[in-house]
């Protein structure tokens, strides 16, 4: 089954995106895992023109709102950079568990779908920041989701967001 991409037509839409590890494996929490992921974000923001509305990380995933001039180009960006950033770090922390990601000689982190959903609504977008923001809640990582500071419910959001105009 083919996984669901961004439209050429559609790829300034702003996106409700997925990024999850492959085999689903908790890979975020330690070893400055979540700094590469902020870092790689901020570039996006400061150099690509990435707009951020909402995002969330959680142990083996995130979820991302945003709007670009390249959505996809963004999204195989992110993947490629973090990917490098990911491996040069497992190999100085956790050797060991480089193996879990090898495929066809070759290193894969990140799961081939991002699940791209087209914001089309006001009640669609207020849908998917809930979705998002609540996701620490839902996994009983914080009881408010203003607690979770990897999200932007934190009352300290470590990215610049935009507002939905």
């Amino acid at each position: 089954m083919p996984s669901v991409r961004i439209k050429k037509e559609l790829n300034q839409g702003i996106y409700f995106l997925t990024f999850t590890v492959r085999r689903w494996y908790y890979l975020f929490d330690r070893h400055n895992r979540w700094e590469i992921l902020l870092s790689s974000l901020r570039h996006c923001q400061e150099h690509k023109y990435l707009k951020i509305y909402s995002w969330v990380f959680m142990l083996n995933h995130l979820h991302l709102m945003v709007q670009g001039n390249d959505v996809a180009g963004f999204v195989r960006d992110f993947k490629k950079h973090t990917s490098k950033e990911l491996k040069k770090n497992i190999l100085a922390t956790e050797p060991g568990i480089l193996k879990l990601f090898e495929k066809d000689e070759k290193y894969r982190f990140w799961g081939n779908t991002n699940m791209p959903e087209l914001i089309e609504s006001e009640k669609f977008y207020w849908q998917k920041l809930n979705y998002i923001e609540q996701n620490p809640v839902r996994k009983r990582y914080v009881e408010n989701p203003e607690n979770w500071i990897y999200s932007s419910a934190s009352k300290d959001c470590l990215l610049k967001l935009e507002k939905i105009e």
